[in-house]
């Protein structure tokens, strides 16, 4: 059975289109099916796999706007057992094109229950903020993974994400659950993000992940080339910590 998740944080910069990307290509070298879907405009994702956003024929744009594409007409193979539908520059107008449809945040779960999915996981990419693409995916979704990053400005925009899982779970999307949250561009050496860290941990228990993963610059380094972090220093500390909590969110617990 597929399991849908997305990735998904009100904040920007805190590491979602990379933990997209780390986090697929550990469950692919796992021998999981896996299928990325970038919502985002910006197309971090998608830039990152070496694709222009400005010259793609259909995207995730495509799926949400057009009933008759299907999900096999604007996926392609980036990876060994890992797709992409990637984002267009088509997305950044799209929030505008959709207010006026009743059923602008249900797009892409219609689109999906349309296709056949022949993956293990399906995960979603989102934009900063908690606009009708964001809602899209937490609609389509199962679960939801969050990334924090570690600091304390970074912690508060998880409580307006709850706010908004509630209600979608409530209203549009009843089987909709937190998978977990974990930690990101952590430093071991600050004293402050450990604090962070702790009072994620005392909120939500096990469901923040026992992974974190720091801050270093490899992390902006490996997309320049067209490469994961994974594949770029497959045994750097930060391409463990991927291969770390794909193992978490296959058990589907923390630690």
């Amino acid at each position: 059975m597929t399991r849908t998740l997305v990735i998904a944080n009100q904040k920007g910069g805190v590491g979602k289109s990379t933990s997209a990307m780390n986090l697929g290509l550990a469950l692919a070298e796992k021998g999981q099916r896996v299928l990325l879907i970038d919502l985002d405009p910006q197309g971090g994702l998608t830039a990152a796999f070496g694709i222009d956003s400005y010259d793609i024929r259909r995207s995730a744009f495509s799926l949400i706007m057009y009933s008759h594409v299907s999900l096999s007409r604007v996926m392609r193979p980036v990876r060994t057992n890992l797709a992409l539908v990637p984002a267009s520059i088509d997305l950044a107008a799209s929030e505008v094109q959709l207010a006026g449809m009743a059923d602008r945040v249900q797009r892409l779960r219609a689109s999906l229950r349309r296709s056949q999915l022949p993956f293990d996981y399906v995960l979603m990419d989102t934009p900063p903020g908690l606009g009708i693409l964001a809602a899209n995916g937490l609609v389509a979704a199962d679960e939801v993974l969050i990334p924090v990053q570690c600091q304390y400005l970074a912690m508060r925009g998880v409580r307006a994400l709850m706010d908004t899982i509630i209600r979608i779970k409530k209203n549009l999307n009843p089987a909709l659950r937190l998978a977990g949250l974990f930690g990101t561009m952590y430093r071991p050496d600050s004293v402050h993000a450990q604090e962070v860290v702790d009072e994620l941990r005392s909120v939500f228990g096990e469901r923040m992940f026992r992974t974190l993963i720091r801050y270093d610059d490899v992390v902006a380094e490996a997309p320049i080339v067209g490469l994961s972090v994974l594949e770029y220093m497959p045994r750097h500390p930060i391409a463990q910590s991927y291969r770390v909590l794909a193992e978490e969110v296959m058990r589907g617990r923390a630690g």
